[in-house]
């Protein structure tokens, strides 16, 4: 076996890319990787592709859009889809796969036409499997853990809506995040009802984009970088479909499994990480991963804004790239964006955003599943060798 390392990664302007087609996304991102590898790579040197997406605008079904894209016709490509966790899905099959030698050069890629659905979600949770609650979407599952954290904790309304805050104020700063404006923690309470407790700006925006790394072993790394960075753990965990325990209203079991095994598998702890990009489809899923992930005590997670540990400045920076809140949820490419930001972020190429000097990353999604909220989870461990 050896170990895999990230070597390069490409990105596109997330947003509503009503003028760009599915296939545009996918060169587009995969154009940009090629341009900035250090030193170069060639397309014959990628030996295998691993592809997320859940294919909303019914685009682009199997490895065949991949290779329609980029050109790499002859090389193996597996598409992953596993709910909101996909891309982050589908860059752990990669570094399993040069972890055990099956392949050296190995692309990830990710995209996600979200505006053209023909669809919207309402209609989607009404219709056609009796077995899924009726006009339960998306935020009346997370306001449902909202109203129970509030409940349970000490947690309060403004320390829900902090994260909003300085997801945008962060995202102000970060050229391809989709929503780039800053608001206040009235601003947020005053918008919108969406689902209470939560507001419009409590909610990560519908968003367009596609994002490319590529992930090499040791032995070759330093072949298209002086600087790798090392994967040095990862963890995927399902849990049921239909979780009904009071306590899981405020957490989500199948992070605490997933980080457990990333950990485990890196040999670190949540002390170690230096900087994170997490699930934040809401507000409230932030705050509540903070306590899964290990940053703070179960009920905590208020407490953690409040002191100020989550900032770009503090000393546990979470979601510098804006996160989905305002860089967007285009989902099949939001976990390959989250590696390429941590990946950035190790290089000490973060920008504006860059965070102090740090060695360890940690990149986190979760995904839904029919009745209940968070029902997969990956997370994905990097560090500077």
């Amino acid at each position: 076996m050896t170990e895999p390392h990230v070597v390069g990664a490409g990105m596109i302007d997330f947003g509503e890319l009503y003028e760009q087609s599915f296939d545009d996304l996918l060169e587009s991102a995969y154009l940009s990787l090629l341009e900035n590898v250090d030193k170069g790579v060639d397309p014959s040197d990628i030996d295998a592709a691993w592809y997320g997406t859940i294919d909303i605008a019914n685009e682009g079904s199997s490895g065949s859009a991949v290779a329609h894209a980029t050109g790499l016709f002859e090389t193996p490509i597996t598409r992953v889809e596993n709910a909101c966790a996909t891309g982050s899905d589908a860059f752990r099959n990669a570094a399993q796969a040069v972890k055990a030698g099956d392949a050296e050069v190995a692309l990830v890629i990710g995209a996600e036409k979200m505006t053209d659905s023909t669809e919207g979600l309402i209609a989607s949770a009404a219709l056609e499997r009796l077995w899924r609650g009726r006009g339960v979407t998306m935020p009346a599952y997370f306001g449902m853990r909202a109203t129970r954290h509030l409940e349970e904790y000490e947690t309060t309304r403004e320390q829900i809506a902090e994260i909003s805050v300085k997801n945008h104020e962060n995202g102000t700063k970060y050229p391809h995040a989709h929503q780039q404006f800053e608001c206040s923690v009235e601003d947020v309470k005053e918008s919108p009802t969406v689902s209470y407790p939560l507001n419009l700006y409590d909610c990560c925006p519908v968003t367009d984009g596609a994002c490319a790394v590529l992930v090499t072993s040791e032995d070759r790394a330093r072949e298209f970088t002086d600087d790798p960075i090392r994967v040095a753990g990862y963890g995927l965990a399902s849990d049921t479909f239909q979780r009904g325990a009071p306590e899981a209203l405020t957490n989500f079991p199948a992070t605490r499994q997933a980080s457990s095994q990333a950990y485990e598998r890196a040999g670190l702890g949540p002390e170690d990480v230096d900087v994170a990009e997490v699930h934040d489809c809401f507000s409230i899923t932030e705050l509540i991963t903070y306590e899964d992930l290990g940053f703070c005590e179960e009920g905590k997670g208020g407490q953690f804004v409040d002191e100020g540990h989550p900032h770009l400045d503090g000393d546990k920076p979470v979601n510098p790239s804006g996160g989905l809140l305002s860089k967007g949820h285009p989902i099949g490419a939001t976990g390959v964006a989250q590696i390429a930001e941590i990946f950035e972020q190790l290089r000490g190429e973060a920008g504006a955003v860059q965070v102090d000097a740090p060695e360890v990353g940690l990149q986190h999604n979760i995904g839904i599943g029919r009745n209940a909220t968070g029902a997969v989870s990956c997370v994905n461990i990097m560090e500077r060798p």
